[in-house]
């Protein structure tokens, strides 16, 4: 509903510059925006502010990081038989977690970061976090190597 009321309030503002503009014998751009400024804002928000009934902004701060899960492609995976997961041309190895040892046939999802960082998710869990090219992170925050995955 608010957004269909807010619509219906720019086409209003819209449709009432145009006017206010002619009125004015106003035809060019930068004449325009003089009148916005200068004089058309000042009598549109005298016109129709309303005082907020408290003090104060009505904004809640984001705790933590929840805007990285937002920003961010998800895509569900089946967990193949080898407990890899198939992502782009990379091959995710799961490490075991202390609630499961493997997660053969389990769909999860996989979350790509704009860094290129990813981590697979299976429900609310977060199994494991891996560096752009595909290499696992330990606990500790380095990326795995080869010498160590042996």
């Amino acid at each position: 509903m608010a957004r269909g009321r807010s619509e219906r309030a720019f086409g209003t503002l819209q449709d009432r510059l145009v006017k206010e503009l002619r009125l004015a014998g106003i035809s060019d751009v930068a004449s325009a925006n003089q009148f916005i400024r200068e004089v058309y804002l000042a009598q549109h928000n005298q016109r129709f502010a309303v005082k907020p009934e408290q003090q104060g902004s009505a904004f809640v701060p984001v705790i933590g990081s929840l805007w990285r899960d937002v920003l961010c492609v998800q895509d569900e995976r089946q967990v193949g038989n080898d407990n890899t997961v198939q992502y782009g041309r990379r091959v995710l190895q799961l490490p075991p977690t202390p609630e499961r040892a493997h997660y053969v046939r389990a769909t999860v999802r996989v979350h790509e970061y704009p860094d290129g960082a990813l981590v697979i998710f299976h429900g609310p869990r977060r199994l494991a976090d891996y560096t752009p090219d595909g290499s696992l992170i330990t606990p500790n925050g380095e990326p795995k190597t080869s010498q160590q995955a042996a």
